[in-house]
């Protein structure tokens, strides 16, 4: 397939690798390339099957806008965004084109996510909790997307909103940690990136399953199709 890959950052560069290794196209697009999505009309995005996004919180929401109404596929991977996602599932709709976004593509994090959903009941028997994650000190958004998914899938579970502490540290890939603590024990749960490329890997095989599909989706809802 022929993918357009915007922002060639340390993830995107490790997406742009596990793309060409998967024996895609990729054309990588940089944002002095790219100045008000110039770049992005349907008559320049007409040979490309999907568009992938790893930008940054300023740049994603004009790339969307931009790739939808250009009726083309698109994975979004970055973050910082999501107070903007009931407009965009519209936009998605009436455009009948194909989106998906996670907060994290990683097949390790999706898991730590459903150990998130299963011991958040703990709230509801005296455990209170608290939500930390550790990112390296160039990352744009604090919290993190991941952190946010996170407390919205224990809110949604335990039926509270626990507070998330965030640092931002050396060159830390990403880590989160979920507390439940009562006057008895202790719930600890830890998930530790230790390197991007899981991310990326999961990034292009959500590219390839969305290929000619069209709606509104979640990676957290299709990995296990993978």
């Amino acid at each position: 397939m022929n993918f357009l890959l915007l922002g060639c950052g340390k993830t995107g560069s490790l997406v742009e690798e596990v793309a060409r290794q998967r024996r895609h196209e990729v054309r990588v697009l940089r944002a002095a390339d790219n100045v008000r999505c110039s770049a992005l009309t349907s008559d320049k995005l007409k040979n490309i099957n999907v568009v992938l996004d790893f930008t940054t919180p300023a740049s994603v929401v004009p790339n969307v806008e931009a790739c939808i109404g250009a009726g083309k596929e698109m994975v979004v991977g970055t973050t910082g965004w999501y107070a903007e996602l009931p407009r965009i599932r519209q936009l998605v709709k009436e455009n009948g084109t194909g989106f998906l976004y996670g907060s994290n593509f990683s097949i390790g994090m999706n898991l730590f996510f459903e150990a998130a959903r299963t011991a958040a009941p703990a709230l509801k028997h005296q455990y209170i909790g608290q939500i930390f994650e550790r990112h390296h000190a160039q990352k744009k958004d604090a919290p993190s997307g991941t952190a946010v998914t996170l407390q919205k899938i224990i809110r949604d579970n335990g039926g509270e909103e626990l507070e998330i502490i965030s640092f931002r540290e050396g060159e830390v890939v990403g880590m989160h940690e979920v507390i439940f603590d009562s006057p008895n024990d202790r719930i600890y749960l830890c998930h530790d990136s230790k390197s991007r490329r899981g991310f990326a890997e999961g990034a292009v095989r959500a590219a390839e399953w969305l290929a000619g599909k069209k709606g509104f989706f979640e990676f957290k809802d299709v990995w296990r199709e993978l």
